[in-house]
């Protein structure tokens, strides 16, 4: 029984670095400290608790969690610090000896957090307390339906992964696997449904990998999902190509509330280099779902996660994952360096890249996105579509997304408070200043 004394009158300030799963599990916690007696700290004010969800897909994030960290641990004196998530789990003792460090809790303990925040704030031991499982013995799954700073729900429906690509250290962050039961995730959208929730993201580690604790797949989830009445829009995350079935395209084209949005990794448009990944799939299928779904659902917004760099990319290795993606009707590239990760089999492959090389693939593929998610929204200039409106701060312009996720922007002149969270109809105009979206007007 947790007492909740301890949480009356307090107050936190929460950090999130990584993937939009880890943004859902912070928004858990904190409503689950809200219900304690806690309350958010107001910019300026010192918190009680801070709490750190952490990420460790590079290097460049391990240190900006430290940074992250350190700055907290500066700005919130006394403050009672608990570092979580996959930097948590990898590093544990590495982050409980950051001067300021209260409790470092691993991938399992994490779903019993407010358990021991508890347990250790009431204690007399100030230092650095780890509660770290081995990643074989990770086995908890913590519920997350939490709604955003802004108007969509992000729904966790998996947790870990059984891949071992070999560049990656989130199989051993997040260990394996896992999913909850159907019936409790169509209760937690009929919850996001009551409290007035029109979008909602599902999120995972490897999503399309869904049902393997509980002997259902992916498609079975969304079949239900999308007959949950009042739901208006979802989307996926990402999805592995392997795992996005034919049947899943043709489903979500079909759907009633599914939207034309993919994101799907590739990693790499060299076979060579994905089969010294140990990727799951070949160029030649990612480009028959790439295709299908262009077949399917003609304005569908693909996005696609590439890494450069990666050891045994050779030049010519890059130039076939150039050539493959120019050719490729998707929208918007997500680029990634490859970062070396301790332990990981990557290190073992001959061929490393140097940085200067790493930056220029990552330039000449960023400048391939802009032009292909320019193209792509200047094709919808001066049609009509249905809009999700987020909340702006008074005078400042509105914006909100498209069923295939253009961005929009509303004027303040016709912006307002009713428009907030409010499915509506424009047309489609020019490109804002920047280029980031697109103008519209409300018909």
């Amino acid at each position: 029984m947790i007492d909740s004394s301890v949480f009356q009158n307090k107050t936190a300030r929460y950090v999130t670095l990584g993937c939009k799963l880890n943004f859902s599990e912070t928004s858990t916690f904190g409503r689950m400290l809200q219900e304690l007696g806690v309350r958010e700290a107001e910019k300026g004010e010192k918190a009680d608790i801070c709490l750190i969800n952490t990420c460790s897909v590079t290097e460049v994030a391990d240190h900006k969690c430290r940074q992250a960290i350190h700055r907290l641990v500066r700005e919130n004196p006394n403050s009672f610090v608990v570092v979580t998530g996959c930097y948590a789990q990898l590093g544990a003792e590495t982050l409980a000896e950051i001067p300021g460090v209260s409790l470092v809790l691993g991938s399992n303990e994490k779903a019993n957090l407010v358990q021991f925040l508890a347990e250790e704030w009431g204690s007399e031991n100030k230092g650095g307390v780890c509660h770290v499982e081995k990643t074989k013995d990770i086995v908890s799954f913590s519920p997350s339906c939490s709604r955003g700073n802004r108007t969509r729900y992000f729904l966790k429906v998996q947790d870990g992964c059984d891949y071992f690509c070999t560049y990656c250290t989130i199989p051993f962050a997040r260990g394996f696997s896992r999913n909850p039961t159907i019936d409790s995730l169509v209760r937690q959208v009929e919850q996001a449904v009551g409290e007035g929730g029109k979008e909602i993201v599902l999120t995972g580690v490897n999503i399309g990998d869904f049902g393997h604790s509980t002997g259902d797949t992916f498609l079975d989830l969304l079949r239900a999902l999308d007959a949950v009445e009042g739901v208006k829009r979802y989307r996926i995350s990402s999805i592995e190509p392997n795992l996005l079935t034919d049947e899943i395209i043709e489903f979500c084209a079909n759907s009633k509330c599914f939207m034309p949005h993919f994101h799907i990794p590739l990693q790499s448009g060299s076979d060579e280099v994905l089969k010294l990944m140990h990727r799951r799939y070949d160029t030649a299928l990612f480009s028959h779902k790439i295709n299908l779904i262009k077949e399917a659902m003609p304005d569908a917004f693909i996005g696609v996660d590439v890494m450069v760099g990666t050891r045994g990319e050779t030049g010519e290795r890059f130039d076939e994952c150039y050539r493959l993606l120019e050719a490729l009707d998707v929208t918007q590239l997500h680029v990634f360096p490859y970062s070396e990760r301790p332990g990981t089999a990557a290190l073992r492959i001959e061929h490393v890249v140097s940085d200067a090389d790493k930056k220029a693939r990552s330039r000449k593929l960023l400048e391939l996105s802009d032009a292909k998610t320019h193209a792509f929204y200047e094709k919808h200039i001066g049609s009509e579509a249905e809009v999700l409106l987020e909340k702006a701060t008074k005078g400042k312009f509105m914006h909100g997304f498209t069923r295939n996720y253009i961005r929009v922007e509303l004027p303040p002149k016709l912006a307002s408070d009713e428009l907030d969270n409010q499915l509506v109809s424009v047309r489609l105009g020019e490109f804002n200043h920047d280029g980031s979206a697109l103008r519209c007007e409300l018909l």
